[in-house]
């Protein structure tokens, strides 16, 4: 089991940044990937990034590549997701989530152990 607790969500302006946190406890969190995923009220919940388990390689969707970035400390056990020049449109839920193979996926059922999210909203 892998316990995971985001942090860091919050209320900004239209063009404004925030940096999303997510702990992990458990297994050795070096082991994995770690992905973002968001949910919209009334949407299925998407990709976001996914970063590898050293760190050496990244992926975003398009909606956020240039403007958000992964990044992870292995002796912390944390990952971030530094979200800059944030729109109205990112507004969602943002989890965490554990990936236990292939390093690469942008499906939520790739997916083994989620965080419960936190409430991102940007303002107009």
């Amino acid at each position: 089991q892998v316990q995971l607790v985001e942090s860091g969500g919050g209320l900004v302006q239209d063009g404004g940044s925030l940096r999303l946190s997510c702990a992990a406890s458990g297994r050795t969190f070096a082991n994995y990937a770690m992905g973002w995923f968001r949910q919209a009220p009334g949407q299925e919940r998407v990709f976001v990034g996914i970063i590898s388990r050293s760190a050496g390689s990244t992926a975003y969707a398009n909606s956020v590549k240039g403007r958000f970035t992964i990044s992870r400390d292995n002796a912390k056990n944390t990952v971030y997701l530094q979200m800059n020049d944030l729109k109205p449109e990112d507004t969602a839920v943002y989890y965490c989530a554990v990936r236990d193979g292939y390093w690469y996926s942008t499906k939520w059922s790739d997916y083994d152990y989620w965080g419960q999210g936190t409430q991102v909203i940007v303002s107009s």
